[in-house]
């Protein structure tokens, strides 16, 4: 049964629900500050990050798709058993992390459901550890980045706007927010679709329906942005919260620097074919805008619960991917 078409159909429409919860999940991250600084309501804000994850599409390659798809895992040992315990060990710590509200990595969580299966299929030896360790080192260096762009960004516009009074410049970073918002939720639908895309190329070469050169078809990347907009309009609102307030109150000049602070850095990990968490990236820009204020502006135990939730993803994925896959492959025999 593992082996068959109907199988692998039924894998790709699997990686498809996880690209679906990914949007649900991370709709948070590009929501969250322009709904907290009442720029937008709920409602049209979803439609407005749906729009511009989809309009990714027609803005860069499959850079990341790639690193996925060949630079996590050796190709050559990968079969429809890792696919399906990669996807079980992401979509079960996605849905997990969204209950409790932990802004969490969808990214991270497929990387470490990937890491899990392979290594029950074959060993340690089965792992690519020059991309596991470009995508690990930027766990710490997304959001640190992220942060400092945030402060960066937050400085310059106070001291642009430094006489204007609140009111104007409520008014001015309301309509430039919009903006930032956009292109943060261009930037989103950059990098994360494109993981769904390299699952899916990876159970189609796995196959031999890729012929000999691994690529991803126009077919699976149309796919994947619709799921990921999809996702995204139905919104993760018990992230939103967290997001939005807990971790520091935004004002629209605030929310503007934070998107814009995280869209600058997604979009250049995306260039660079880096599977970057937009998770990460926006709740380091909104700690850089907010340590502008004081450094007691920032809730550091919130802060603290969600690096918690980093640091675990990976691991805990991989687990359960790894508990899945003997359990599966104990059934089948």
């Amino acid at each position: 049964m593992l082996d068959s078409m109907a199988f692998v159909i039924f894998l790709v429409v699997v990686a498809l629900v996880f690209d679906f919860l990914n949007g649900f999940h991370d709709s948070a991250n590009s929501i969250s500050t322009v709904v907290s600084t009442r720029v937008l309501s709920p409602k049209y804000a979803v439609i407005w990050a749906a729009f511009f994850n989809f309009a990714a599409v027609f803005f860069v390659g499959t850079a990341v798709a790639n690193t996925i798809g060949k630079g996590i895992i050796h190709i050559d040992i990968v079969d429809n058993l890792v696919i399906l315990s990669a996807l079980s060990g992401a979509i079960i710590w996605n849905i997990a992390t969204w209950y409790y509200g932990l802004p969490s990595s969808s990214s991270h969580a497929l990387i470490g459901g990937l890491i899990g299966a392979a290594i029950s299929k074959a060993g340690t030896s089965t792992l690519v550890w020059s991309g596991i360790i470009k995508t690990t080192v930027f766990i710490i260096v997304s959001p640190a980045i992220g942060m400092v762009l945030g402060f960066t960004f937050m400085v310059l516009a106070m001291n642009l706007s430094h006489n204007s009074n609140m009111a104007k410049s409520d008014k001015l970073f309301r309509k430039l927010q919009l903006f930032s918002a956009a292109v943060y939720s261009l930037a989103h639908g950059m990098n994360d679709a494109q993981k769904t895309m390299g699952i899916i190329a990876m159970a189609l070469f796995s196959k031999g329906l890729l012929g000999n050169t691994f690529h991803i078809p126009i077919w699976v990347i149309i796919a994947c942005y619709t799921m990921i907009s999809l996702g995204t309009m139905f919104g993760g609102w018990r992230i939103v919260k967290t997001m939005g307030t807990k971790i520091t109150k935004l004002r629209p000049m605030g929310g503007f620097s934070a998107e814009a602070a995280a869209a600058c850095s997604i979009i250049g990990a995306t260039i660079a074919g880096i599977p970057v968490s937009t998770t990460h990236t926006i709740t380091g820009a909104i700690v850089g805008v907010g340590s502008t204020k004081r450094l007691s502006a920032v809730r550091w135990g919130v802060a603290g619960n969600i690096i918690w939730a980093w640091i675990l993803t990976i691991p805990i994925s991989a687990f359960i991917s790894a508990v899945t896959y003997f359990f599966v492959s104990s059934f089948i025999q």
